[in-house]
């Protein structure tokens, strides 16, 4: 067919993967024909996403869930036939707690979202002095910030609700989530909705109160869902529900396959041709190219065709972490595991930045007798820790669960997973940052990049700027330059 269009996507990765499948279904909904491969180096498909099946226990050595308020990922789940595979945090237990000065506190409903439901349980945690308190209600009062310049998480909370609360509660979620440095990380570019929510309403508190009000009003179709969803047999299933709609659609997937190398050449008038090169010696020329590899690994692809480019995607930094999965028999804990898990604020000091009780948290992941945790550590600043081999890594984490919580019993499973320059920051500056890697590469129509490195590190957030770039091949396959 002459009129065939050639594509590759360049990671398999959750971004990848739905890059591809994205691509497939908005070039059939423009009528161009295509031919789309999808290549990584690793053998296996999902990147972060990796669920282990040992025996009756699930774990997650990646991510465990995903937003469902950002609606990507439930639509795509929906697309692929997972809708009934969906599961909901357990609601019977579903209190989380905060480390703090020795011990643990409850966090109040509805502080992840910063403006607690019920102030009751908010006054009786303890968690702040009456102090502390008083310099977070101010945030109703405290004038908006009307300077466009990007401002770290950290100035952002302290300025808006205060010191303590920001150091108390606001950053240990967030570095759990980013396994970042608030003093560092551009609030613009993590979390743009409070940015939105300061302008609009002059307070964040305000705006949402009036977002939940609104919310709550609201008519929802289709069962409801929990903050964090997952899949009942773990998150694997969305990878191996993509890879076999890919197949059938007729991609090509091939695996364990590195790039080695990007060649660009004049294809006809004011449109490039693309030659992949890879490990194996064989080569792709393509018409399009998505790179949905991490930001280091582009920068190196592209520091060829342009070493601005290259340059600035070097500049996004990534942290490391590990996750520690350990099983536990149910009766040898009882009373120390509670809730969902607990956070630790970087101020404490600790090797820990959180820990979740899995099976309490989620049906599905182990025997009823049994407790399965899992344990963060890492992240930026605290990266030390990961040189430890893995039984001194389990000791550390052990000693940090007897302190905190008094889990002190043997674990009967015990499973280390590494992920080693894995989590993007968005550093101050970021979007700023974004705009010139965009300016560098414009000469190079058709040439897009995707993944958690740019704008969002969670699943719904890859796959909805997966989808963007698949639109914007489209569009330049179909003649339009990608803005």
């Amino acid at each position: 067919m002459s009129n065939l269009r050639t594509v590759a996507v360049i990671g398999g990765g959750i971004s990848g993967l739905s890059t591809a499948y994205a691509l497939h279904e908005r070039a059939a909904a423009a009528g161009i024909p295509i031919r789309c491969t999808v290549v990584d180096a690793a053998p296996a498909w999902g990147g972060k996403i990796v669920t282990h099946r040992v025996g009756d226990l699930v774990t997650e050595a990646g991510p465990d869930s995903f937003l469902s308020q950002k609606p990507s990922g439930l639509e795509l789940c929906d697309k692929l036939g997972l809708t009934d595979q969906l599961i909901n945090t357990n609601e019977t237990s579903k209190r989380a707690c905060v480390f703090s000065r020795g011990r643990l506190h409850e966090l109040p409903e509805g502080l992840v979202v910063i403006s607690p439901n019920q102030l009751g349980p908010f006054l009786r945690s303890g968690l702040l002095s009456w102090g502390g308190l008083a310099r977070m209600g101010l945030d109703l009062a405290v004038q908006a910030k009307r300077s466009p310049r990007d401002e770290s998480l950290a100035a952002f909370f302290r300025r808006r609700v205060g010191r303590q609360a920001f150091e108390r509660m606001l950053e240990p979620l967030m570095a759990g989530i980013y396994a970042g440095d608030a003093e560092q990380m551009s609030v613009q570019a993590t979390f743009p909705r409070f940015v939105e929510l300061e302008q609009q309403y002059g307070s964040v508190i305000r705006g949402m109160m009036t977002a939940r009000k609104a919310s709550s009003s609201a008519t929802h179709s289709g069962p409801k869902r929990t903050m964090f969803v997952s899949l009942k047999n773990g998150l694997s299933d969305l990878v191996a529900a993509l890879v076999h709609r890919l197949t059938d659609q007729g991609v090509t997937l091939r695996g364990g396959c590195a790039v080695d190398a990007l060649r660009v050449r004049s294809h006809q008038l004011g449109r490039w041709m693309y030659d992949v090169i890879l490990n194996d010696g064989s080569a792709l020329s393509v018409d399009s190219l998505v790179l949905a590899t991490p930001a280091y690994v582009s920068a190196e692809l592209v520091r060829p065709l342009t070493p601005i480019a290259g340059g600035l995607l070097e500049m996004i930094p990534y942290a490391s972490t590990a996750t520690i999965a350990m099983a536990y028999p149910r009766a040898a804990v009882s009373g120390a595991a509670e809730g969902f898990g607990f956070v630790v604020p970087r101020a404490e000091g600790r090797d820990l930045i959180a820990a979740t009780w899995t099976s309490l948290k989620w049906p599905h992941r182990a025997p009823p007798d049994q407790l399965l945790v899992r344990c963060y550590v890492g992240g930026v600043g605290r990266e030390a820790i990961l040189q430890l081999d893995d039984q001194a890594l389990v000791s550390r984490v052990r000693a940090e669960l007897a302190s905190m919580c008094g889990v002190t019993a043997e674990p009967g499973f015990v499973e280390v997973n590494r992920w080693m320059k894995a989590m993007p920051q968005y550093t101050l500056g970021h979007l700023e940052r974004l705009n010139q890697i965009e300016a560098a590469l414009s000469r190079y129509g058709g040439l897009i990049l995707t993944g958690a490195g740019y704008r969002g590190v969670g699943i719904p957030d890859c796959i909805r700027d997966g989808a963007v770039a698949a639109e914007r091949v489209v569009r330049f396959l179909s003649g339009e330059r990608s803005s």
